[in-house]
């Protein structure tokens, strides 16, 4: 019988590869009809490959399915890429939701493997592409910042503890300052790496400064947006990208019994989502058009986090129109106004 498709299907761990072979036949019927377990490491790579072509008809090219699990599927994807495999890496939230159509009673790695490799078969999945090694090295640059940031949020607050101390330790207030200090030394030299990134690539240093000519968009914010993004490769518009940063609507209605109260989702990347915090703030002040978006909204809800998380979500959005059309935030731009009618987009805020 012809065959369609074949999919491995890969669950992974810190030390292991679960994975499960599946195959499409032509009368379209969908069969898992093998597993196995490799280590997670170059000699369990290469055992891997050498299973994977006994089982499978060297006719139709196998496509690698798996999660995107921290780090550990990292290290495999490389290696298949390397060796010219066809890869996709898929969110776990969505294998999440895929298995409980199956419902599934038993949840463990194999299983999880099956389901990864019907979900292959199954769907069309976007070919996985390597990041570019600027934009990884500085998405683990502003990472890593982020981390050094939210430590010294820690030691601040257990310094302004211990000063509050109707006894206060010395010694303890000593330490904290000279972490505070270690700290602050090391965002000061991350900063740096950052930069010099940055300027080892003409286009890219061209995009941050596209970027940064919006008002409350900095080199940082810039970075990371393009880091996290890797420059909006696979993005093909900007309500894929609201949702990748977590940033989309979501609503639950039924009937006149459950009605939900709209909230973002939150399932997407949150250093993105963060990142648009502080220019949204900033927006609100010098963007005559978000800061009417603003009011509006913080008028009709009482609640200003949500016309600050409207005003995020429109900032995202133009940082994507703004490097797609390779120019700069025009405030008070307005649609007929300019021949670019590729940027009648940067400021339309329904």
């Amino acid at each position: 019988m012809n065959l369609l498709k074949q999919v491995l299907g890969a669950d992974i761990s810190q030390k292991e590869l679960v994975v499960s072979l599946g195959r499409m036949n032509a009368d379209l019927s969908i069969h898992v009809y093998a597993k196995q377990v490799f280590a997670n490491k170059e000699s369990g790579f290469k055992a891997l490959i050498k299973w994977v072509g006994k089982l499978t008809s060297k006719e139709t090219e196998v496509h690698y399915v798996m999660e995107a699990t921290g780090v550990y599927h990292q290290k495999f994807a490389y290696f298949l890429d390397d060796n010219g495999h066809q890869l996709s890496i898929v969110l776990p939230n969505k294998i999440s939701s895929y298995m409980r159509t199956l419902d599934n009673k038993t949840i463990t790695d194999s299983t999880c493997a099956d389901a990864i490799a019907q979900f292959g078969l199954e769907r069309k999945l976007d070919r996985w592409q390597r990041p570019n090694i600027i934009y990884k090295k500085i998405q683990q640059l502003t990472r890593e910042r982020s981390q050094v940031v939210d430590e010294r949020v820690i030691a601040k607050c257990q310094l302004h503890a211990e000063n509050a101390e109707a006894q206060p330790n010395a010694n303890s207030i000593k330490r904290l300052k000279a972490r505070i200090r270690f700290l602050n030394q090391q965002e000061k030299e991350i900063k740096q790496d950052i930069e010099k990134c940055i300027k080892e690539d003409n286009a890219i240093e061209k995009n941050i400064q596209n970027l940064t000519s919006i008002p409350g968009i900095g080199r940082l914010t810039a970075a990371i947006v393009l880091a996290e993004t890797n420059g909006f490769e696979l993005i093909r518009n900007k309500k894929q990208l609201t949702s990748y940063a977590g940033l989309d609507v979501r609503e639950k209605q039924s009937g006149t019994s459950v009605k939900g109260k709209p909230r973002i989702s939150k399932k997407g990347n949150r250093n993105l989502r963060k990142s648009m915090y502080l220019p949204a703030l900033t927006a609100v002040k010098h963007i005559q058009d978000y800061k009417e978006l603003y009011a509006r909204l913080v008028s009709k809800s009482g609640i200003k986090m949500k016309g600050l998380v409207a005003v995020q979500r429109k900032l995202l959005e133009l940082t994507y129109v703004l490097f797609k059309n390779n120019t700069t935030f025009q405030n008070g731009y307005k649609q007929g106004k300019s021949a670019a009618t590729k940027a009648d987009t940067l400021l339309k805020l329904a």
